[in-house]
């Protein structure tokens, strides 16, 4: 299984083959606001899938749309934070010891 760094470059490499695609599109690459404006869209689809996931909406094959929409989320955030030069393996496992430590009596 791959670690955290691993993934984050997979995620990275995959963020240049969509900024090709855009220059070729759109005659530039997206900005981080704009990649950030793309994951609010995939939030979106994420909570519908959530809903079908509950019985509340009828999405065909949504367990395996919702698998495909996490990941996708996912990769947003990992891509914004190599964005915006954040530490994210970091911060998560700090933000890990925080809410463990608030949580535990």
């Amino acid at each position: 299984m791959a670690d955290f760094k691993d993934l984050d470059e997979r995620a990275w490499a995959i963020r240049r083959l969509y900024a090709e695609l855009e220059t070729q599109r759109y005659g530039r690459p997206w900005t981080a606001e704009e990649v950030a404006l793309g994951f609010m869209g995939d939030v979106g689809d994420l909570a519908k899938l959530v809903q079908a996931a509950e019985g509340v909406r009828a999405i065909p094959d949504a367990k395996a749309k919702l698998a495909h929409e996490l990941a996708d989320c996912l990769w947003s955030v990992m891509t914004l934070a190599r964005l915006y030069e954040v530490d994210l393996e970091a911060s998560f496992l700090g933000t890990m010891d925080e809410l463990e430590a608030r949580l535990r009596p």
